[in-house]
């Protein structure tokens, strides 16, 4: 029989838990238990764009239905694809970049006017959002993002879902600059 003794079973418990922490952040230890279920909204966040909500549409969509550029190859792997739904895996950096954070996602297309995602794995047991894309005036698109982030496991998933919210937010907000920037440069260029 083996003794660890205290330090031992406190050594082990701390590498477990640092490696339970490490997993859920990097969402390669996904948890949905539905015990306790905590839902929070995310967003909405609203992009004025100076560009046709067609260009904008292809713009978001690009990466998931067509070809995308070498720098979104490395954010976005499409693990299966469809007409107008793809499974794919989002990498995150996380940690000031030393980690990698990867979600899994269906991605459901409906042209022009939305695209919807559904977390399959990540950080948290479910998440869904909506990209929505309105005509505004002559040529300009609003885009306005909304979601749900849940949690289980009571108060502490409630304590966790405050932590990933707003990293969530933040990665999709730098998302939509980018689409905002990519989208007015195609739409200069027309």
């Amino acid at each position: 029989m083996v003794r660890i003794g205290v330090w031992g079973a406190v050594t082990v418990a701390g590498a477990g838990a640092a490696a339970g922490y490490l997993g859920l952040v990097t969402g390669a230890l996904a948890l949905d238990i539905g015990l306790g279920r905590r839902t929070r909204p995310l967003g909405p966040q609203t992009v004025e764009i100076a560009a046709p909500r067609e260009v904008v549409f292809d713009v978001i969509a690009r990466p998931y239905l067509g070809r995308a550029t070498r720098a979104m190859r490395e954010k976005v792997q499409v693990l299966e694809r469809g007409s107008d739904l793809v499974l794919a895996a989002h990498h995150t950096p996380v940690a000031g970049g030393r980690l990698t954070a990867t979600t899994v996602e269906t991605v459901r297309f409906t042209r022009p006017e939305r695209v919807d995602f559904r977390l399959v794995r990540g950080p948290v047991p479910a998440v869904t959002e909506s990209f929505i894309l309105t005509t505004e005036q002559a040529s300009g698109t609003r885009l306005v993002y909304e979601g749900d982030l849940a949690t289980d496991l009571w108060r502490a998933g409630q304590w966790w879902g405050g932590l990933v919210a707003p990293r969530w937010e933040a990665t999709v907000a730098a998302s939509l600059a980018a689409v905002k920037r990519e989208a007015e440069r195609r739409a200069a260029h027309r």
